[in-house]
């Protein structure tokens, strides 16, 4: 018995041996005990980890007060039932919820905590693996204490300070504990402006010092201190209040236990321990003056004056000159600086800039050489500036003066802008050329550009005008920046804008259409160099508009085109020749456009027709692009040429005519303009008279037929179709004769009842078959010269229908060349595929038979064991006396 049973055992460790990656279910809790107050929140999370089944898993969580008794279920994700009574209130309440972190974890949250929540926790899943591996469940012991924190603000809870600014500041709070465990207490300093929270310094549990981002440096400078005053007092204290240091001060202290070799914060109070406000040190700062107007090359002088109330021998100053586009003063960030004196008395200034201390509380600004661009505000904004405690320098009070408005004038240029048209268009497409010039500028100065703004405004079908359109702008360097609609064209070099001298400048427009007739007018600006070489723009003139307009023209007209018949040929296989002219007169600027048409009997070939069965054979553009139009001429390639002999001239050749080839052939021009925008418009159409190509011959007449010896076939039978084709009149010799044949189906039971394409031979002897989405094949196979096999294997339903046969005849000539012949299309036959009674039921009847036998034998089987063995009687027979009859003499 004793090696018996420790080979399961072997077992276990012999395969955990072999399979250490092996591993299961593993469900965690982050945390072994967890120790709160009453009152406050617990959160207990679960984490479940290398699970199998669904992705998202669930979780129960039972309680036990004690090591020894059980556990009572309390929340779960999957049964919402499965709560025990004593929980059912306060899980209906919130007061104990389940909140999902993930698909694998939840949180236990319990608000709030209270003395009969101390006892052990267990998060559970239920099993999903197809094996059982892991471990499905882990506990959590919590322990709740009662709340001995005391947190106060020093009997001045909630005061209202005022402080000046550079004055110390001193906030003092009371934190103490009287908790049975061993806890350590954390303060934290924090200062509310608003809804936003700033932490200023915090002294964690472990006694260490960690100031706020805000106030790091100031803690480093010995700035920002926190102390402790006696057992239980906390003293915060600033050397030097700022302005930013007002706002609301909070006390927030937090206390924490050591458990399991980890800290845990078990509860955190809080406490308003003063409102800071912290003004300014009384510092005025002014201009003398408010309004100056200087000459442009003059020097320009400002004086500001600082008064402050405070120590001259302790704060020092510092000011800063700003100079801005416009009086906003609160100096926006664009505001420049143009020199600054620090505390240090470092001067910092730009060129041609000065700043001297002239005074005491007087500080004046010289800038040199006034130009244009010193046109503007000009702010001077003092700082005061206190020693700290460490050596260094703070700022303690800053003021900012008043704008000075200060105006450089500048004589601006005389001069106006004279537009006139050089070449106005009478007719459309025609060329528009405008010069603008600059009429009366001042005597030749380097320092003096003008640049010239481009405009076009367009009537409405009302009285009322268009904006203004910008066409292009060309500044003082000569630089061109075309406008948004214009940009394309003057890519094209459509648009030609150009400086002929320092006065003026031309616009030409290549080819003016309709859109380009409106209004007309140019913007011409002086620009002034400046000291720093920058360009100021003085002064900008409007020229006199001018109206762009040409007569309107006639209404496009159709364009007459005359068709000739160059030569006739005699036969299938010559030259066909047409020439088509056009002799109306289009438009200087058209380009033509041509299209040959055929008009063919409704017996020819099928092509894209248009009305009439009008077929497009080929088509020449506006570019000069020849076009082969007709799908069913693509393997002509170079036997049909459309040419330009002269400008209004076209000639159509077809080399080898064939028989399909005979209709009217017509050629239709079309005359194109240019547009806006790169565009072209179609300007006149028209349309040549018809010339006949008749070709006729005596050739032989082709017939075909489609025949099958079993029309009628069974679901998986071979199918076999021919295609007999025969000749009439003349036969050729069958050398001189080849056939493209095709082979088509119109299933019974299909969609719409189109054609659909099942194999093809060409002349070549190449054959293409096409897809079919069922399991049935086909083949196609030449059986002599004037027959055809396709053959469909294995029959289905769906190849239920009619198939027929497309032949196309090909005829080589005397001359050797190949003429094809009128295409021949054989009447359908219908194949029927029907569905074998006996071979369908066969085998289930094989089956059923089988089935019913067996049933039958297993019955008999069944009886006789019964009677035999389970219902057997015993048959107790009756006794006889074996005992002879005794004669009456005997007796």
């Amino acid at each position: 018995m004793g090696p018996s049973r420790e080979r399961p055992i072997v077992l276990v460790l012999l395969s955990l041996a072999l399979c250490p990656p092996c591993r299961g279910r593993v469900v965690n809790i982050s945390m072994t005990s967890l120790v709160r107050v009453v009152g406050t929140e617990a959160v207990i999370p679960c984490r479940v980890s290398d699970y199998e089944g669904p992705r998202e898993q669930n979780f129960d969580w039972t309680f036990s007060p004690s090591e020894g008794s059980s556990f009572e279920p309390v929340v779960s994700t999957w049964e919402p039932a499965f709560t025990a009574p004593l929980f059912e209130p306060r899980v209906a309440s919130g007061e104990i919820q389940l909140r999902r972190t993930g698909h694998d974890g939840v949180e236990l949250l319990i608000r709030p905590v209270g003395p009969a929540d101390q006892g052990r926790y267990k998060c559970s899943t239920p099993s999903t693996d197809a094996t059982v591996q892991g471990n499905y469940e882990d506990v959590v012991h919590v322990r709740v204490l009662t709340d001995e924190l005391h947190v106060g603000a020093g009997g001045q809870e909630s005061a209202s300070l005022r402080v000046a600014q550079g004055d110390p500041l001193e906030l003092q709070c009371s934190a103490s504990t009287a908790t049975a465990e061993h806890t350590h207490l954390a303060v934290r300093w924090e200062v509310w402006r608003g809804p936003e929270r700033h932490t200023v310094l915090s002294l964690t549990h472990m006694g260490r010092l960690r100031p706020g981002p805000e106030f790091e440096q100031r803690y480093r400078s010995g700035d920002v201190r926190l102390d402790t005053a006696g057992e239980d007092s906390f003293r915060l204290s600033v050397a030097r209040a700022q302005l930013g240091d007002q706002g609301a001060y909070r006390c927030v202290v937090s206390e924490w236990v050591s458990e399991a070799g980890s800290w845990q914060e078990i509860q955190e109070k809080s406490v308003d321990v003063a409102n800071v406000t912290v003004h300014l040190t009384a510092l005025s700062v002014t201009l003398r003056s408010q309004n100056v107007s200087v000459a442009e090359g003059s020097d320009l002088a400002l004086n500001c004056t600082v008064t402050a109330a405070a120590r001259s021998d302790v704060i020092r100053t510092a000011v800063t000159w700003y100079f801005s586009g416009g009086p906003d003063p609160t100096l926006p960030p664009h505001a420049r600086v143009l020199a600054s004196l620090d505390h240090r008395s470092v001067l910092r200034a730009l060129p041609r800039v000065g700043l001297s201390h002239v005074a005491p509380g007087s500080y004046r600004l010289l800038v040199r050489d006034a130009g244009p661009d010193g046109t503007g505000y000009y702010f001077c904004r003092a700082a005061l500036w206190a020693p700290g405690p460490d050596g260094s320098w703070n700022q303690v009070a800053e003021g900012t003066s008043a704008p000075a408005r200060v105006q450089v004038t500048t004589p601006e240029p005389e001069f106006r802008a004279l537009l006139n048209v050089s070449e106005m268009p009478t007719l459309p497409e025609a060329p528009v050329e405008l010069e603008c010039r600059v009429v009366g500028p001042p005597s030749p100065d380097t320092r003096l550009r003008f640049a010239v703004s481009w405009f076009r405004r367009q009537p409405l079908r009302s009285d009322d005008m268009a904006p203004d359109e910008l066409l292009a702008s060309m500044d003082q360097d000569g630089l061109l920046q075309a406008g948004a609609q214009s940009r394309v064209r003057t890519q094209r070099g459509e648009m030609i804008f150009s400086r002929g001298a320092v006065d003026r400048f031309h616009f030409r427009l290549q080819g003016a259409t309709e859109g380009d007739q409106g209004v007309y007018f140019c913007a011409v600006s002086a620009w002034t160099r400046q000291q720093n070489h920058s360009w100021v723009k003085s002064r900008e003139v409007l020229s006199d508009p001018v109206t762009v307009f040409w007569a309107p023209s006639v209404s496009d007209a159709e364009l007459t085109v005359e068709a000739r018949q160059s030569q006739v040929p005699p036969a299938t296989g010559s030259l066909f020749e047409m020439t088509c002219e056009v002799t109306s007169q289009p438009a200087p600027a058209a380009r033509l456009s041509v299209l040959v048409t055929a008009e063919r009997p409704a017996a020819a070939p099928a092509a894209p027709h248009g009305p009439n069965g009008t077929v497009a054979v080929v088509s020449l553009s506006r570019d000069s692009v020849v076009r082969l139009e007709d799908q069913a001429d693509r393997t002509r390639v170079g036997a049909v040429v459309l040419e330009k002999v002269r400008e209004r001239e076209f000639r159509y050749r077809m080399y080898r005519a064939q028989l399909t080839d005979t209709g009217l052939y017509r050629c239709a021009v079309t005359a194109w303009l240019p547009a806006a925008g790169g565009q072209w418009r179609e300007a006149a159409t028209g349309l040549s008279n018809p010339i006949l190509l008749d070709l006729q011959t005596s050739g032989p007449v082709f017939n075909v037929s489609v025949h099958s010896d079993r029309p009628t076939v069974y679901r998986g039978d071979l199918v076999s179709l021919f295609c007999i084709v025969s000749v009439d009149g003349g036969a050729p010799d069958p050398e001189d004769l080849t056939f493209d044949v095709a082979w088509f189906t119109v299933p019974s039971f299909g969609p719409g009842g189109a054609p659909i394409h099942l194999a093809s031979l060409d002349r070549s002897g190449v054959v293409d078959k096409a897809r079919r989405p069922w399991k049935s094949d086909v083949s196609l196979e030449r059986t002599s010269a004037m027959e055809f096999l396709l053959q469909l294997h294995g029959a289905e339903d769906r190849d239920l229908g009619d198939y027929y046969c497309s032949v196309t005849p090909w005829v080589r000539s005397a001359t050797g060349v190949w003429q094809r012949e009128p295409e021949v299309q054989a009447k359908p036959l219908l194949v029927a595929v029907r569905m074998d009674v006996l071979e369908a039921f066969k085998y289930p009847m094989l089956i059923g038979v089988g089935l019913a036998s067996g049933v039958g034998l297993l019955s008999c089987l069944i009886g006789y064991c019964s009677s035999h063995w389970c219902c057997r009687k015993e048959v107790q027979e009756t006794r006889r006396e074996r005992r002879r009859l005794m004669s009456m003499e005997m007796d």
